[in-house]
Formats: structure tokens, sequence, C-alpha cells
């Protein structure tokens, strides 16, 4: 079993930057494929990043490639999405989430763990 928890959300102003982490317990992360989603009210959960095991292969969404960069410490059992020239459009509950296999997905069923997410809020 895995445990995510993520940090990092908050109030910012558009134009602006936020870090969001995804500590993971119970297991380590080393062999997990792991990604970032959003969920926006009213709207699906929405993929946006998703990282190999060793951190080589990164695949993104085309709404955030550009602004938005997935890495991880595997060290640490954490992965990070960082977020640059945020929008109102990004303002969401942001979630990690973790998957066995190598394989890069982009579906939520395609992850065995969820964290229960961090809300970004942009300011216009």
């Amino acid at each position: 079993q895995v445990q995510l928890v993520e940090s990092g959300g908050g109030l910012v102003q558009a134009g602006g930057s936020l870090r969001l982490s995804c500590a993971a317990s119970g297991r380590t992360l080393s062999t997990y494929t792991m990604a970032w989603f959003r969920q926006a009210p009213g709207k699906e959960r929405e993929f946006l990043a998703a990282i190999n095991w060793g951190g080589g292969r990164t695949y993104y969404a085309d709404s955030v490639k550009g602004r938005f960069t997935i890495s991880r410490d595997n060290g640490k059992n954490t992965v990070y999405l960082q977020m640059i020239s945020l929008n109102a459009e990004d303002t969401a509950t942001y979630h990690c989430a973790a998957k066995r296999g190598v394989n890069l997905r982009r579906r939520t069923d395609d992850y065995d763990y969820w964290g229960q997410g961090t809300q970004v809020t942009v300011s216009s």
C-alpha cells in the first residue's frame, strides 16, 4: 500500500509560480510511475504530467507543456510539480498518483494510488 500526501498549494496571483510536493509513505516510490492530475469544480479530473521511476522520461499534457515541470527525488520518496506563469484556469485541486509499471499513462483508471489533493487558487 502506498499513501500519498500533497502539499504546497495556496493562493497565488496570475503570472506567479508554485511548487507542489507529493510525499509517499508505505512503500518506496522508486519502482512506481508517478503523475499529477487536477480537478476543477464541475470538471473531470485532468492529466497534467507523468514521470517514470528513474526520472529520465516525462510526459505532459499539451495544456501545461512548457509551464509545468514534473520531477522526483526517490531518496526522499517525493515527487514535485513546478508550475510557472499560472493563470485563473489553473485553479483546481491538484492530486498526485502512483501506478505500477513503466508506461507513462494519462488515464485516471491506470493509476493505483491517489493523494487527497492540495488546492491551488490563482487570482486574476
